[in-house]
């Protein structure tokens, strides 16, 4: 058994946005944070982001970023307080953008339901952009790579103990549900607000015991 610590992935959702304030599905769309969105994030940066609190800079690996600027700016502001050379290095890759929501971009579920009744992202995809198959390949192939990232520190000692992707609600939900081993339909039960903080791990130092430690953590419940 590895004498190292459990490695973990962490979670953030971007800040809020006048889009998430207004339930309107934000996928391709580059909708900036609200003043508030972004004076929550700063009071994250404060309150959990240091060598002493929940998320230790030098402890990050590998950082994966949608190229979205409502989670650059978010994934800045959390790391603000370092001097510019001690950020942790990260990747902007489309891999961890949000569900492409197609025809349905911009729209409510309410609006969408007026159209399509019966209509279920979890279960009918998005006509125009990804299916619930689209976007489970898209989840596991990211995962394989967090997977070996943490086998590499775990098992061999290599970078560090923590990853993290920021990154969009169903998107994240989805990513959540496909880590604990269910299908992306559960992730409706796995709720993460805006600049909402979920911790993935491992039971019983066991890499092949995937589990959720902490879900939603200091998120913003007004939306």
């Amino acid at each position: 058994m590895s004498h190292r610590p459990v490695p973990r992935l962490f979670l953030i959702r971007h800040g809020q946005t006048e889009w998430s304030q207004n339930g309107r599905h934000t996928g391709r769309s580059d909708i900036p944070l609200t003043p508030k969105g972004e004076q929550i994030i700063l009071s994250h940066n404060k309150q959990i982001v240091g060598d002493d609190k929940l998320i230790k800079p030098t402890n990050l690996t590998h950082v994966l970023v949608s190229p979205r600027q409502r989670a650059q700016k978010t994934f800045h502001l959390l790391f603000s307080s370092l001097p510019p050379d001690c950020l942790p290095t990260y990747t902007t890759t489309e891999d961890v953008r949000e569900w492409d929501y197609g025809e349905y971009e911009g729209l409510t579920s309410e609006q969408i339901r007026d159209k399509a009744p019966t209509w279920d992202i979890w279960t009918d995809g998005c006509p125009g952009g990804e299916s619930v198959e689209d976007i489970t390949t898209r989840i596991d192939s990211v995962l394989a790579r967090v997977h070996e990232w943490h086998r590499e520190w775990f098992e061999e000692g290599k970078g560090a103990r923590d990853c993290m992707i920021v990154a969009h609600a169903h998107f994240l939900r989805s990513l959540v549900s496909r880590w604990v081993e269910f299908p992306i339909k559960l992730g409706t039960h796995f709720n993460i607000e805006p600049a909402g903080v979920t911790i993935l791990t491992y039971n019983h130092s066991s890499l092949k015991e995937p589990a959720m430690t902490a879900l939603n953590l200091f998120a913003n419940h007004d939306v």
